[in-house]
Formats: C-alpha cells, sequence, structure tokens
C-alpha cells in the first residue's frame, strides 16, 4: 500500500473521529449546531441526542475498520470502505443536505480509492 493511499485513508479516518466527536461526546455544542445546521434547541431534544449518539459511533466504527484495513494492509478492504462512504454520502446528499457529498464523501475518500487504484 502507498504511503499516500495511507496518509489519505488517515485523513478520512480523521473526519469521521471528528464526526462522531460531534454527534457523540459533544451533542449540545455550539460547534455541532453550527456543523449540523441545527438549533441549540433541536440538539436539546432527547430523540436527537440518541439520534446524533448512534450516528457517531457509525462514525467512529467506520474509523476503526478503516484502522484494521490499514494495518492488515488490504487494499481491497480499504476501496470497498471509500466505495462504501462515498454511496452513503451520495444517499445524503439527496435525502438530507446536498452538501454532504462534497463535505464528507467527494473529498478525501474520492482521492484514496484514486489513490488505491493508481498507485497499488
Amino acid at each position: 500500500m502507498s504511503i499516500i493511499t495511507i496518509i489519505l485513508a488517515i485523513l478520512v479516518g480523521l473526519e469521521f473521529i471528528y464526526i462522531m466527536y460531534l454527534e457523540t461526546f459533544a451533542t449540545n455544542s455550539n460547534r455541532t449546531a453550527k456543523v449540523f445546521k441545527l438549533s441549540s434547541n433541536d440538539l436539546q431534544n432527547p430523540i436527537v441526542q440518541t439520534l446524533f449518539k448512534n450516528q457517531g459511533i457509525y462514525n467512529g466504527l467506520i474509523t476503526l475498520l478503516i484502522l484494521v484495513a490499514l494495518l492488515y494492509q488490504s487494499t481491497v478492504a480499504l476501496e470497498w470502505l471509500m466505495i462504501y462512504i462515498i454511496a452513503v454520502a451520495i444517499y445524503g446528499s439527496f435525502t438530507s443536505n446536498p452538501k454532504i457529498i462534497f463535505l464528507q464523501g467527494g473529498g478525501l475518500p474520492i482521492l484514496t480509492l484514486l489513490s488505491i487504484w493508481v498507485f497499488n
């Protein structure tokens, strides 16, 4: 696995850890409200907090899977994880916010996928 692919994959993982932090640990923060374009009142809703925390665990597990793929030098696993992240971002851009494809799926995961295809 190339060093470029490894660095890009680590950056994707860091992005997902940050999202997990916002959703799971900083659920009521001003930063979370700004990132997700929600009011402080929305974030106080126990249902929203539960949904955010569940989604945060998902994002943390994505990071864990990326690290496992890197640890075992599995380009196939990493490739499919990036395809999965991009597909989920495309779905989210249609169902939630069109910017999701650019913020979560369009940048680093696509670069990581291209890096896998070009350098490995």
